[in-house]
């Protein structure tokens, strides 16, 4: 079936006009490479592409379910490193033909929100095809559905249950009074004589002379005012529900990711928001938002940010760029990196502990696949099983918004969230 006897229905063309690829040629099902995936998988692909520029939308969608089931199963076998490519770029494709059926089957805000969900997964789980169609589409569904509506927004069942419970408790629901709020909750631990040196924005060449060659660590002042997310868009609880509240994002489930009890949910934002950050069960386990590439998968929330301009000192161009969202008490374990870091804060507060590369016989690393983190518990050390850990020097600090911290290579570090915080980190090599 070629562009001029397309059949996809007229509303389902307006609603993804400039997005979705106008007929079956334009998605270039060619590239997949049938001895990966095999014939059987890549004939479903094709038939599934007809179905969908035919209008069969039902049939697609059960199709596409059916390549994703398979797909899945591939993905999460083995080591995620050692799938091919090929896999993943079926999992967008798929998740693109399940997600225009669902929005096109009725025009009901519910198939809307599952077509974001379906978009989110593949964004998650899938590779970029067709110039991030799915990011395009997810962004395009989102802005369709904020403005219809806005100006008539009413708040979901979990929303309204916990309003009930804790409207009085929780004045960050009202939308006008921002996370900044929550400062008077903060505690701030004793700090000692060996703190991180503080720097008022300092020049490429001061910064690489003084602490990038020397692999000393900083907290850079001044260098952050002028993102969008600590001003014209300054970032709240309300502003992050209202541009991502609808994402699927991973949230890590569990105090530190060294306990066997650990885990990973798939939830949207603002799930994550009302059922962790802002009333949690005090039952419950914490959640956190941890080391996610958030701002490939919502773009909207990356234009609040900006690359460090010491950045450019490095090998490369490429920056690793992950989101760190969670309440007070969220814990990341003494381990280390090997590439630069800027760990930068937005909202809230992060006590940081740092252990040079030189205490690294003191820390008795994991061994294996988390040879990369330390077996103490920093704040309760067990001295009879690790007694050289008394001996490691460190220095400390608190970082605070419009604060970034710059972390060497390979340095030890131990962080913990003294409020409601929301850090961005720049990973370069």
């Amino acid at each position: 079936m070629d562009c001029k006897n397309l059949s996809m229905s007229d509303h389902v063309l307006d609603k993804v006009l400039g997005v979705v690829p106008p007929c079956k040629s334009q998605l270039h099902l060619e590239s997949l490479d049938t001895t990966i995936l095999g014939e059987a998988l890549c004939h479903q692909v094709r038939r599934c592409s007809e179905l969908l520029y035919c209008g069969c939308f039902e049939t697609c969608l059960n199709i596409s379910q059916s390549i994703l089931d398979i797909t899945w199963e591939k993905l999460n076998t083995g080591y995620w490193k050692d799938v091919d490519i090929n896999w993943r770029y079926v999992y967008s494709y798929a998740s693109l033909f399940k997600a225009v059926s669902q929005m096109s089957l009725e025009s009901k805000r519910k198939n809307v929100l599952d077509a974001i969900k379906t978009c989110d997964m593949g964004l998650l789980m899938g590779a970029p095809v067709l110039d991030n169609v799915l990011r395009r589409l997810v962004s395009h569904l989102t802005c369709m559905l904020q403005k219809n509506d806005a100006g008539h927004q009413t708040p979901t069942l979990k929303q309204e249950e916990t309003i009930g419970k804790s409207c009085e408790a929780s004045p960050e629901f009202h939308p006008q009074i921002k996370i900044k709020r929550l400062k008077t909750e903060h505690f701030s631990p004793k700090l000692h004589a060996n703190q991180i040196d503080r720097v008022s924005c300092p020049s490429l060449e001061f910064f690489q002379k003084n602490y990038k060659t020397s692999h000393q660590a900083v907290i850079i002042q001044d260098a952050m005012d002028f993102w969008p997310a600590l001003s014209s868009h300054k970032w709240s609880i309300d502003y992050i529900r209202k541009i991502a509240g609808l994402r699927t994002v991973p949230i890590e489930i569990g105090s530190k990711y060294t306990e066997e009890s650990w885990s990973q949910k798939l939830m949207t934002i603002s799930d994550f928001i009302d059922d962790y950050v802002v009333s949690p069960d005090p039952e419950s386990k914490v959640g956190y938002l941890a080391q996610h590439q958030l701002f490939d998968q919502i773009p909207e929330l990356q234009k609040d940010i900006c690359i460090p301009t010491y950045c450019c000192l490095g090998n490369s161009d490429d920056v690793d760029i992950n989101a760190w969202f969670g309440p007070k008490g969220t814990v990341s374990p003494l381990h280390q990196d090997p590439k630069h870091n800027f760990l930068s804060q937005v909202v809230g507060e992060k006590y940081i502990k740092l252990y040079s590369v030189e205490m690294m016989p003191y820390l008795y690393p994991h061994e294996g696949i988390l040879s990369n983190t330390s077996q103490v518990d920093v704040e309760n050390p067990d001295l009879d099983k690790f007694p050289l850990f008394s001996q490691a020097l460190y220095t400390e600090n608190i970082l605070r918004p419009g604060e970034m911290v710059y972390i060497p290579p390979k340095c030890w570090h131990f962080v913990r969230s003294l409020s409601v915080s929301l850090s961005v980190s720049f990973w370069w090599e």
